[in-house]
C-alpha cells in the first residue's frame, strides 16, 4: 500500500499530494499581442474582473473579442482563489467554468470534465484530492468572511 506524504505549502497555505498537478503554479495565459494591448491600456491582468467582458472588449477597440475577454476575466477570478495558479485557472476557464463553478462543483466532476476536454488524464486522483482540500479551505474562508 502506498504511503502518502502530505506537505504544507506555507506560501499558499494549501496541502499538496505527490503526483498531483501543480495547482498553485502560474503560467502565462495571454498572447503577446494581448499583453501589448493591456500594457498600452495600462491595465494589469489582475484588474480585468473590475469590468465586464463587453467593456473590456470595447476598451481594446474590439481587438480582443468579448468571448476572449470573458475567458480572461474568468481566469483572473479563478486565479484569485487561495492555492490556485494561473495554469489550472486557464484550463478551467477554457472548460467554460467560472469561479462559482470551481468552488461549488465537486472536484471529481470539475476535473473530470477538464480531462475529457483535453482528451487525456491531466488531473489524477491525487489532484482531485488536493482540489477537494482547496474547496474545503475556500468554503471555510467564505464562512469566516460572512460572520
Amino acid at each position: 500500500m502506498p504511503t502518502w506524504k502530505i506537505e504544507l505549502m506555507t506560501e499558499n497555505n494549501i496541502f499538496s499530494l505527490p503526483g498531483a498537478f501543480p495547482l498553485h503554479q502560474d503560467k502565462n495565459y495571454i498572447s503577446e499581442s494581448e499583453w501589448v494591448i493591456w500594457k498600452l491600456l495600462c491595465r494589469p491582468l489582475t484588474s480585468l474582473p473590475e469590468n465586464t467582458p463587453e467593456e473590456l472588449s470595447a476598451a481594446t477597440g474590439g481587438q480582443i473579442s468579448v468571448a476572449r475577454c470573458d475567458q480572461l476575466v474568468r481566469i483572473a477570478n479563478i486565479a484569485n482563489l487561495t492555492g490556485i495558479g494561473t495554469w489550472i485557472a486557464r484550463l478551467l476557464a477554457e472548460t467554460d467554468y467560472d469561479v462559482n463553478d470551481v468552488c461549488d462543483i465537486p472536484a471529481a466532476v470539475l476535473l473530470g470534465a477538464l480531462n475529457k476536454r483535453l482528451g487525456y488524464q491531466l488531473c489524477n486522483d491525487a489532484t482531485i484530492r488536493a482540489f477537494e482540500n482547496l474547496q474545503l479551505q475556500w468554503r471555510g474562508e467564505e464562512k469566516t468572511e460572512q460572520q
